[in-house]
């Protein structure tokens, strides 16, 4: 497990933390998860996307149906990207943003945590 990087975006008060790593199996992915959710107590939500070994998985976590997990699963597709695991940690600012701006927000900061890397 190697953690390539983070980006934080914050929209109306709520905070988007993107974690971008590198992985070598599906475990792996499942540990680190297991870890962000220890980390951030208090985030109301942790979506994510894996692709590892042509094995893929993703979750909304209890946000509105695909607008978190699908987007980041379809970024590493777009981007060809294997071997990879994107957390995004949510931090609820107290307004609810509606899917779209939910959408965007989860696509923002994992592009930009990928976009990043050197």
């Amino acid at each position: 497990m190697k953690l390539l990087n983070t980006y934080t975006y914050e929209i109306k008060k709520s905070k988007f933390i993107a974690y971008y790593y590198e992985i070598d199996s599906t475990e792996e992915a499942k540990n680190i998860l297991d870890i962000l959710k220890k980390e951030h107590k208090k985030a109301k939500h942790i979506p994510y996307a894996y692709k590892v070994n042509n094995t893929a998985s993703k979750s909304d976590d209890k946000e509105p149906t695909n607008t978190a997990g699908l987007p980041l699963y379809n970024l590493i597709d777009r981007k060809k990207l294997d071997n990879v695991l994107i957390a995004v940690v949510r931090y609820f600012g107290g307004t609810k943003l509606g899917a779209g701006n939910l959408l965007r927000a989860y696509i923002e900061s994992a592009n930009k945590a990928i976009e990043k890397m050197p």
